[in-house]
C-alpha cells in the first residue's frame, strides 16, 4: 500500500535543499517568508548557497544536504529551492533507508521529478509535484494549493475542458512529472511504472520533434498502452526548427495516445507555468472529463 507522509502542523520544520542549480539567498528570501507565515520552522542546507559552476555545491554536497535533511527526525518535508538540472547525478547516493522507515514530503518539479519518480516507484510514498521556493511568488493560488495539500485539506480542482480531450473517468494512482525528465530516466533504477496508473506530463523549452521522439519512447516501452489515464499540464516556449515538423505539442500527444480508450485532459494548470498547482503523486485520484470540464479528485487518507 501506498505511504503517506505525515500532513504538517503549525511548529513544524520544513527543510530546504538544493539538489541542482545554485541559488542565492535573496532569490529565496520573499518565499522563507511565506513558509514562516504558514507557522512553520525553516532549516537551510548546510550547503545550499554553494557554488560549482551551475550547480549549488558539488555532488557531494547537494546529495549530504539532501541526507542531512531526510534522516533528520525534526525535518518534517524538505522543499526543493529551484529545478534545473542535477538530481540525477546524487540521486544513487542518497540513502533512503531512513526515509523507508519514516517517509516525509519531498516537494518540488522539474528536475526534482528525478526524485518522484524513484520514490514513488522503490518506496511506493506520496510525495508533491509543487512550485519550487524559486517560483513561490509567482502565484499566490498555486502556493496555497501547495500549503493545502501540506497541511492535508481536501484538494480537487475544475478545469474548462479542452478540445484535444478524451471524455471518460477513472480512479487509479497519480504518477508522472516532467517528461523529459521521464524520458531521460528510462532503463534507471529510477524508471517510472505506468501501468494501471493516471500519468500527469508537463514540459518546457523543447523542441516539437523531440516532444514526438519522446512520446514515441513512452509508447513503444509500453508506458502509454497500460495507463488509466493521460493528465498533460503546461507545454510551454516549444521550438519548432526551420522546416516545421507540422504539429503543436497537443496533436503530438495526442496522436500518440488515440489509438487507446482512457480520459485523457490537456491544459491541466501544472508545470512550467505560473499556475503551477499542487499535484499529490501516489495518491489515489478520480479523473472525471466530460465536454465541458475536468474534475481531478484526491481521495482523502
Amino acid at each position: 500500500m501506498i505511504k503517506q507522509p505525515p500532513y504538517l502542523v503549525t511548529g513544524d520544520t520544513i527543510g530546504i535543499v538544493a539538489s541542482a542549480r545554485k541559488i542565492s539567498s535573496e532569490e529565496i528570501a520573499p518565499a522563507i517568508k511565506i513558509l514562516e507565515s504558514w507557522g512553520l520552522k525553516v532549516q537551510l542546507g548546510e550547503n545550499l548557497f554553494n557554488n560549482e559552476n551551475q550547480f549549488s555545491g558539488s555532488d557531494l554536497e547537494r546529495a549530504s544536504d539532501l541526507q542531512q535533511m531526510l534522516n533528520n527526525p525534526n525535518v518534517k518535508a524538505v522543499i526543493m529551492a529551484r529545478g534545473g538540472y542535477g538530481t540525477a547525478r546524487i540521486i544513487d547516493r542518497i540513502d533512503f533507508s531512513h526515509f523507508a522507515q519514516h517517509p516525509k514530503w519531498l516537494i518540488g518539479y522539474s528536475d526534482v521529478t528525478v526524485l518522484h519518480s524513484h520514490i514513488t516507484n522503490h518506496f511506493e510514498t506520496e510525495c508533491l509535484h509543487a512550485p519550487l521556493l524559486f517560483n513561490f511568488t509567482k502565484s499566490e493560488m498555486a502556493t496555497a494549493s501547495l500549503k493545502k495539500a501540506l497541511f492535508g485539506e481536501k484538494i480537487e480542482y475544475k478545469i474548462p475542458a479542452s478540445p484535444f480531450n478524451r471524455s471518460g473517468q477513472e480512479m487509479a494512482q497519480l504518477v508522472g512529472g516532467n517528461l523529459s525528465i521521464l524520458y531521460s530516466l528510462a532503463g534507471t533504477h529510477s524508471d517510472i511504472d505506468t501501468k494501471g496508473k493516471i500519468l500527469f506530463i508537463e514540459d518546457l523549452d523543447e523542441y516539437l520533434y523531440h516532444i514526438d521522439r519522446m512520446m514515441m519512447q513512452l509508447k513503444r516501452s509500453g508506458k502509454l498502452s497500460n495507463l488509466n489515464g493521460l493528465i498533460i499540464g503546461g507545454m510551454s516556449d516549444m521550438r519548432d526548427n526551420t522546416i516545421p515538423f507540422g504539429k503543436t505539442a497537443e496533436q503530438i500527444i495526442r496522436e500518440a495516445v488515440e489509438e487507446y480508450d482512457y480520459p485523457v485532459c490537456f491544459g491541466f494548470p501544472a508545470g512550467h507555468i505560473a499556475e503551477n498547482f499542487a499535484l499529490i503523486l501516489g495518491r489515489e485520484v478520480e479523473l472525471t472529463v466530460s465536454e465541458k470540464e475536468v474534475k481531478i479528485h484526491f481521495n482523502n487518507r
